[in-house]
């Protein structure tokens, strides 16, 4: 009986998670006519079909590879993609695992169906795109607001587009930018407001880069131009990354922008928004002095070991850099978490290390290491072994040529070309005789405890070779891969006054691209590990 797996998706929150169960049971029902039988089910709830990068649909793919089912089964190719590449690719892998694919529309899905119908489902994006982006032109042309309220305005309960000036907002918003104008930062800014309990958009806390932004995309509350009494719209466009499925905003020409001018919106008058753009020139200036005159400076700035894996066990945000030490970037940003404890890079790489070490020494991860070392080098005895059968079978071929040349020579029988064929047949013989000798496989290779030892030394060397400069961007990566995050609480009994616990995947040292292998299921995760 065959095992299938089936998968569904809808895109939008504004759709039912009736939409999966409705899916799921035509599945259901497509299975019991052809007497299959489902062994699971994976789900991806109001997540587009542009990327497959999907929590479902990766685990369906991994799930493939550990051969736990023979068919995956959808209610339409559009579920699994909307991207022709990623179909293609899609199929591609499961028909090489040597898995079917069929769907309730079209039945066992062929090349012809992922040509045509992957053509059809990106085109159909394609088309949804343009009409949408052409329905907000319309709005904007019309000076309405394409989606999104900027803090300061309210919605027009009664006509669709229309934004008003919200009096509470604005005046905090008039505030923020008198304060900058008179010399104050973001930062202290940002801070003033949360002291003062000042709620900030949406209701979260106030940080320096909610008012400082991206002058070039005009994000921020200092560049929002609707504050001036101008819609910009177009300023920025979004391109997915093919490779990480990720959007990625890119700034447009000028030219492409439409500018629309909205005076009924205007909060911040003309004199002391020039005011505001000065002082923002003014800080550039001073910012490209300090580096030197160069902007490459900040963009080459040192990366540490840990950047982006430290967080805070107080309020979840990231630990970063102030100054020379780590510290919770929250209360930097906004000064709302009193985690005030801070911790110098080299003390928590050594932490981390230490503790990376400890786990990656456990007697039953140094056992998994000599147990796949071992199969690697057999499985390439296998290899060998296969190829090996292939060019005896071509060198015995060629020797019953040679000798049936050999015999009609004898037997008076000759042509000019059989010296040309005999010379080519007595190459191609050398070459295989070579290759057989170069490539003899030994014997199967069996367990010696040489082997653990090999990996011990393996590990401590990755500490040794974060302090070689030449090597040590590789050691970086290598240990990083192995670290999901690590959590720094207040602790005055913990060393250096922080609790550090360390949470990641021991998988990735034989298997560093995040996919799971069924060697690891008995060994936990790094989870809450304390270092």
């Amino acid at each position: 009986m065959k095992r299938v797996a089936v998968y569904a998706r809808y895109s939008t929150e504004n759709q039912s998670d009736a939409s999966i169960e409705d899916q799921v049971e035509i599945c259901r029902r497509l299975c019991e006519v052809q007497g299959w039988k489902m062994v699971g089910t994976y789900e991806d709830r109001a997540l587009s079909g542009a990327s497959q990068f999907r929590p479902g649909l990766q685990k369906l793919l991994r799930d493939a590879e550990a051969k736990r089912f023979d068919v995956v089964v959808a209610e339409h190719l559009d579920r699994l993609s909307r991207n022709l590449s990623d179909v293609a690719g899609i199929y591609d892998r499961l028909t090489f695992m040597g898995i079917r694919f069929h769907t309730h529309s079209q039945g066992e899905i062929t090349p012809i169906h992922i040509g045509l119908l992957g053509t059809m489902a990106q085109q159909y994006l394609a088309d949804l795109r343009d009409k949408t982006k052409r329905g907000l032109l319309g709005r904007v042309r019309k000076g309405l607001s394409a989606g999104g309220v900027a803090f300061g305005y309210r919605v027009d309960p009664s006509a669709t587009g229309v934004r008003h000036i919200d009096p509470a907002e604005a005046a905090i918003v008039r505030r923020i930018f008198r304060d900058f104008a008179a010399g104050r930062s973001p930062r202290a800014i940002a801070k003033q407001l949360n002291a003062e309990g000042v709620p900030g958009p949406s209701g979260k806390a106030w940080r320096d880069t909610t008012i400082r932004g991206q002058r070039d995309r005009g994000t921020g509350f200092l560049n929002n131009e609707l504050y001036n009494g101008k819609r910009v719209w177009n300023r920025t466009g979004y391109a997915k990354n093919p490779a990480t499925g990720k959007r990625v905003a890119r700034v447009r020409k000028p030219e492409e922008w439409e500018l629309t001018d909205v005076p009924e919106l205007r909060i911040i008058d003309d004199d002391l928004w020039q005011e505001v753009k000065r002082r923002q020139e003014e800080v550039t200036i001073e910012m490209s002095r300090d580096e030197g005159g160069n902007a490459l400076n900040r963009a080459h700035r040192r990366r540490y070991l840990l950047s982006g894996l430290l967080f805070c066990g107080c309020c979840g945000g990231a630990y970063s850099m102030v100054g020379d030490r780590y510290g919770c970037a929250t209360r930097k940003a906004t000064g709302t978490c009193d985690n005030s404890v801070t911790i110098k890079p080299a003390v928590i790489e050594k932490r981390v290390l230490a503790g990376l070490k400890e786990k990656l020494l456990a007697p039953e991860l140094v056992e998994l290491f000599a147990r796949e070392y071992l199969e690697a080098l057999n499985s390439g005895r296998r290899e060998r072994e296969a190829n090996a059968a292939v060019q005896q079978q071509e060198l015995a071929s060629i020797e019953r040529k040679i000798a049936g040349i050999m015999k009609a020579i004898e037997d008076g029988f000759y042509d000019p070309a059989m010296k040309d064929r005999m010379e080519k047949l007595r190459l191609r013989k050398a070459e295989l005789q070579a290759e057989l000798a170069s490539n003899a496989a030994p014997s199967t290779v069996r367990f010696h405890p040489g082997l653990a030892a090999l990996y011990r030394e393996k590990v401590e060397k990755l500490e040794l070779a974060l302090s070689d400069p030449i090597l040590r961007e590789e050691a970086g990566d290598a240990i990083r891969a192995l670290i999901d995050h690590i959590i720094l609480l207040p602790d005055t009994f913990s060393p250096n006054g922080l609790k550090a616990d360390l949470h990641g995947d021991l998988s990735l040292i034989v298997y560093g691209n995040g996919t799971p292998h069924h060697s690891f299921d008995h060994i936990p995760p790094l989870d809450a590990v304390e270092i």
